[in-house]
């Protein structure tokens, strides 16, 4: 491929995730990843692109910036599937479960609206809605209930803030199903809200476990605030597009790395390894 090929496909795929790594991109293009971090350094004298580490995003991208959930539904909806699909098989009759706001336990609300009877308690505008329906429609096969708690609303329609976070100190979940902006060694679990993560923080105190996903692409992306460290997760679902590096260091970090999308072992799940 030509170089200037490479590079419209280079600025292509920025501008379409915001973030992107260097292994990815060489797989993309069928170049090494020496000839794409040499694209990525040409770019980024152009100003097109900025680089970081592993990787390059797009220029001037704030780490408060936060994309619509419309434009955030249709992206990597495969990879999205394979991870809900996954954390589905946790749910079991009964559970008392929190589900964080994102488009990816959107995903995993799509799949629990025709699983077992449970609780669900969640700071989605979206995720109530899709079980309000699920259930007028005759969708929902038991009829779970759906508790939404208040709150100040954000560009990803999360609920959020003090309302939020008094409401949530009050319950005691099962398990919780977190949404991320981002995944990051030093960063930990982040977004790019600050009410969000005092929001998130609560979430995560009312549960008994806490479960993230993340897809590929949140890797080495960084939101203005923490929501918690990695160690602090009970367990990461991530797809099969995550890069070596990045599950050895979340496999040493997170008591569980399970990858989406790969055979699974005799107990029916995926685990990568564990501490």
């Amino acid at each position: 491929m030509l170089q200037a090929a490479r590079h419209s496909a280079i600025i292509d795929a920025v501008q379409r995730e915001r973030v992107v790594r260097v292994s990815d991109l060489a797989l993309m293009l069928g170049v090494s990843a020496m000839t794409v971090r040499r694209d990525i350094e040409a770019l980024e004298d152009s100003g097109r692109v900025e680089r970081i580490h592993g990787g390059a995003k797009l220029p001037g991208d704030s780490s408060t910036h936060e994309p619509g959930f419309e434009l955030k539904s249709t992206q990597l909806t495969e990879e999205k599937h394979a991870i809900a699909v996954e954390a589905a098989r946790i749910v079991q009759e009964g559970m008392a479960i929190g589900l964080g706001a994102g488009t990816t336990t959107w995903a995993l609300a799509k799949e629990l609206v025709h699983g077992p009877r449970i609780t669900v308690v969640t700071n989605s505008v979206r995720i109530a809605d899709l079980f309000h329906h699920g259930a007028s429609s005759g969708a929902g096969r038991f009829g779970s209930t759906v508790i939404l708690i208040g709150g100040e609303r954000t560009p990803s329609d999360a609920l959020v803030g003090p309302i939020a976070t008094s409401a949530l100190k009050q319950l005691h979940l099962d398990a919780l199903f977190l949404g991320v902006h981002g995944v990051d060694t030093q960063a930990g679990f982040t977004t790019p809200n600050l009410l969000e993560a005092e929001t998130d923080r609560a979430f995560m105190a009312s549960a008994r476990s806490t479960i993230v996903l993340a897809d590929h692409s949140k890797w080495g992306v960084t939101g203005i605030a923490s929501i918690a460290q990695l160690e602090e997760a009970d367990e990461l679902i991530t797809d099969s597009l995550l890069g070596e590096d990045a599950r050895r260091v979340l496999a040493e970090n997170v008591a569980k790395l399970t990858i989406a999308g790969k055979p699974s072992p005799p107990d029916g799940r995926q685990a990568v390894s564990a501490r």
